[in-house]
């Protein structure tokens, strides 16, 4: 008989595994076995979903919504989601250019599939969420990797995007907040991005902006919201984060009709329409006040300071201070080369893996997110685990040599 693995398309062998979903993979082996693992590797809030979103569905299962909903999403739903892009982030537009999905995820995926063509170049902002790559090759294009790093902010400059638009550049993809850095690009940084990009027409913008809501200074700015580019933007956001809604799956993006119309036909044939309960569930997210969510905010900016005092007491983790989202995305290179029984740190994927065999705390290596030097720390956790996740980790770091 044929090899299985042979079996597969050339596309998924040459796909690379989630990063963070494969660390949190390695650490649920690890609590299997009994060991106490502190999970600081996933990009998931620890809070419930807030009480009146949870009662909005139980209301929709007595209400009978049980059927299969449009494609697109319910109509109230989508007229509701570009009233709050209208009122949040300045974004004018209608119904007809918003698609409802089973999480932003599957809102990205849709605009790749809709957008890029065998050989098309997708330029992407590093550090990038891991699915970023993968999405863009298994659409068939080519990623076009901007570094950044932390004496930049994180943030590319408008002369590096400049430079990397060619012929063959089909769109622009970049998150802010990021993950999984946590900056956020300012007003006048996306407007002075937006000024290369008008030189360039054939060029579609991708906004990931799902975690709009953790934010700590200015609220963010949309760059849809800017006139020269509002028709060649689209804007990707969601309930999972901001509502603490990841189990839920509820992703929608407000793009150009014709672009929407594309994404609903695709998701036509692979999901159709996202779960009935989940739409009428994030009507009441998007409708109501959002206290709830500003706590979770409080939170996470506690948590952030707690978190940055901590790794800076710990000799060789670099630091700065997140604008957004719940990751510190600290350079410790100064790690790389040191020893420790027979662990070798020659790189963030053998420091991960020292920290969560010896230390019993999961993170991720910065390489899965195009910024080698790094660790992703996820705060989303109490303040009790981010004390003993930091004391095991200092202890671990001061046995290598």
């Amino acid at each position: 008989m044929t090899a299985p693995h042979t079996l597969l398309s050339a596309r998924t062998q040459a796909m690379s595994e989630s990063a963070t979903l494969a660390m949190a993979k390695k650490a649920r082996e690890l609590a299997a076995q009994g060991v106490q693992v502190i999970n600081l590797s996933l990009g998931e809030p620890d809070f419930q979903t807030p009480k009146h979103i949870c009662e909005a569905a139980k209301k929709a299962i007595d209400e009978g919504y049980t059927k299969y909903p449009p494609v697109a999403g319910y109509a109230d739903l989508r007229q509701a989601i570009a009233e709050k892009f209208a009122r949040e982030n300045q974004i004018h537009c209608e119904a007809k250019h918003i698609v409802v999905s089973t999480g932003a995820k599957q809102s990205l995926a849709n605009l790749f599939l809709a957008l890029v063509d065998e050989g098309d170049e997708v330029v992407i902002f590093a550090p990038y969420w891991v699915s970023y790559v993968e999405m863009v090759r298994m659409a068939g294009g080519t990623p076009v990797i901007l570094e950044s790093d932390l004496e930049s902010g994180f943030k590319v400059s408008p002369d590096q995007l400049a430079q990397a638009l060619s012929p063959r550049t089909k769109a622009v993809l970049y998150s802010s907040p990021s993950n999984p850095t946590g900056a956020v690009y300012s007003r006048s940084e996306l407007e002075a991005l937006a000024q290369v990009l008008e030189a360039h027409p054939q060029v579609l913008v991708i906004a990931d902006e799902i975690y709009e809501h953790i934010t700590f200074g200015e609220r963010p700015f949309s760059m849809a919201a800017i006139p020269s580019m509002a028709e060649r933007v689209a804007t990707v956001n969601g309930l999972s984060k901001g509502f603490s809604m990841t189990g839920w799956r509820l992703g929608y993006m407000a793009a150009p009709a014709w672009l929407a119309e594309a994404c609903e036909k695709i998701q036509g044939q692979i999901t159709s329409g996202a779960s009935s309960i989940t739409q009428r569930a994030a009507l009441a997210a998007l409708q109501e006040d959002l206290t709830a969510t500003y706590a979770m905010r409080d939170a996470y900016l506690r948590r952030r300071d707690l978190v940055i005092s901590l790794c800076n007491a710990i000799e060789g983790i670099k630091t700065y201070v997140p604008d957004g989202a719940f990751y510190l995305f600290p350079e410790v290179d100064a790690f790389f080369g040191r020893r420790a029984g027979t662990y070798h740190i020659q790189n963030a994927d053998d420091l991960c893996m020292y920290l969560l065999h010896e230390a019993h705390v999961s993170l991720v290596s910065g390489g899965a997110f195009g910024a080698p030097k790094c660790l992703r720390i996820s705060f989303a956790a109490s303040d009790e685990q981010i004390r003993e996740a930091f004391a095991r980790i200092a202890r671990a770091l001061a046995q290598l040599q």
